[in-house]
């Protein structure tokens, strides 16, 4: 009598484990990707800003290196709002790179200006 109750419960208990299993897949991969895009940004901000610190660079400079560094690895839709100034940084004349990109929601597709990273950079001293 208990099979007969539980007959053509297993392909029923498969499709509701394996739509749980690959939203926890999918989640961990979006995870991923996010951790990825923002690292890279950090990566491409702390980039530009050491570029433009060096003597005879500008911050036109220190924006173009962090604008080419993330173009090439993710995309032109990433460079497009990145900013520098010069600034004092733990009482050192510095330099400050900062970009506001998107957030990847789905693949690498999502909101604009969601994330901002920032990279700072010691001005080297004139000669």
């Amino acid at each position: 009598m208990n099979d007969a109750a539980e007959r053509g419960s297993a392909p029923a208990e498969f499709v509701m484990t394996t739509v749980l299993l690959l939203a926890l897949v999918l989640g961990v991969l979006q995870v991923g990707a996010v951790l990825l895009v923002r690292n890279t940004a950090l990566d491409a901000v702390a980039e530009g800003a050491r570029w433009s610190a060096i003597v005879g660079n500008s911050d036109a400079d220190g924006v173009a290196r962090a604008q080419q560094v993330l173009t090439d690895s993710l995309g032109p839709a990433y460079a497009s709002g990145v900013m520098a100034s010069r600034t004092v940084w733990q009482q050192q004349p510095a330099t400050v790179v900062s970009a506001r990109i998107p957030l990847p929601v789905i693949g690498l597709f999502g909101p604009p200006a969601a994330i901002e990273v920032t990279g700072h950079a010691a001005l080297e001293p004139e000669p």
